[in-house]
């Protein structure tokens, strides 16, 4: 019989020196009581108690477990109720990895105001090293993992926190220099600046999209944030996530380029292990990120020199 159910009854007994009084208060019958106890004199190997017709009493030996065993049911109640607080409270540990080319961007920027906002919450943020197995960052020891593509895997709970819009841009001083494209045809004869991820340039939605092959791109850069940058100093046209870039395009120091062919928007998706309640840190972690990104929906909007 399980050693722990044993080890309650006995305490029970002991507390109410009774069979009838212990049984009462567990809900279960005075037999079940009896066998139970019997049961923990066999795997202790002695008499724990004094049986008679009218009162249960307990043996030396039985004096020291009651103490020792009260003691032991004691820590694990005291345990399991720290764990479940810890489960409730949001405060300690929260580890998320994401992509190296999001982080250093849009969730990059999240991450800082939630870290402002929640002290109790110790973030440890990881860019890059992730893996192709939708689960492995929990093998890892991570909380929540950032992805862009589409998730469809029940060992995992997935939200999607926002949508990461794109633009299409140049400076100011290169379209004033090279002029501006009328099609997305005439774009291979303008500087391209180009992501690996990106090879393909996607331009249009529904039955008007277009694909724009880059084939000898003026630069390649695997970070969005190089490429923002090329853009700005004028080197060429840039496939590049347009929050970032808002007030710069506002300004008209950076010029949308074929407004009419907005690029699709890629969704945000935060993943996070399944099993019972979520952990309240990671709970209020996802909505952070969910309202802060709701919070800042940029209007597209362009300006040609």
């Amino acid at each position: 019989m399980d050693r722990l159910v044993v080890m309650k009854t006995f305490v029970t007994v002991a507390k109410s020196s009774s069979f009838s009084g212990a049984a009462r208060e567990l809900g279960i019958s005075g037999s079940l009581v009896s066998r139970h106890v019997a049961d923990l004199e066999r795997q202790v190997g002695v008499r724990l108690v004094n049986r008679t017709a009218r009162s249960v009493s307990l043996t030396d030996a039985g004096h020291r477990y009651a103490e020792f065993a009260g003691r032991i049911l004691g820590e694990i109640e005291e345990e399991d109720s720290s764990l479940a607080h810890a489960r409730d409270v949001a405060e300690g540990a929260l580890s998320v990895i994401c992509p190296k080319w999001i982080g250093t961007l849009d969730v990059g920027d999240a991450i800082a105001a939630f870290v402002r906002e929640h002290p109790k919450i110790q973030v440890r943020f990881e860019l890059g090293g992730m893996s192709d197995r939708n689960y492995d960052f929990l093998d890892r020891g991570y909380d929540v993992a950032f992805h862009t593509r589409d998730l469809r895997d029940s060992s995992v709970l997935v939200r999607r926190v926002s949508e990461l819009p794109f633009v299409l841009a140049a400076s100011a001083e290169y379209v004033r220099r090279r002029g501006l494209p009328t099609g997305v045809a005439e774009l291979s004869d303008f500087d391209c600046l180009l992501h690996p991820n990106d090879p393909v340039w996607r331009l249009g939605a529904g039955m008007e999209t277009l694909h724009h092959k880059v084939h000898e791109p003026s630069a390649v850069a695997n970070s969005y944030l190089v490429i923002q940058k090329l853009v700005h100093e004028g080197c060429g046209i840039g496939l590049i996530p347009l929050r970032p870039v808002a007030d710069q395009l506002a300004s008209g120091e950076l010029v949308e380029i074929l407004p009419e062919f907005h690029p699709p928007s890629r969704s945000l998706y935060a993943v996070h292990g399944p099993g019972g309640k979520t952990p309240e840190r990671v709970r209020v972690f996802l909505d952070f990120m969910t309202d802060w990104f709701r919070s800042r929906v940029v209007a597209r909007g362009a300006s040609a020199a």
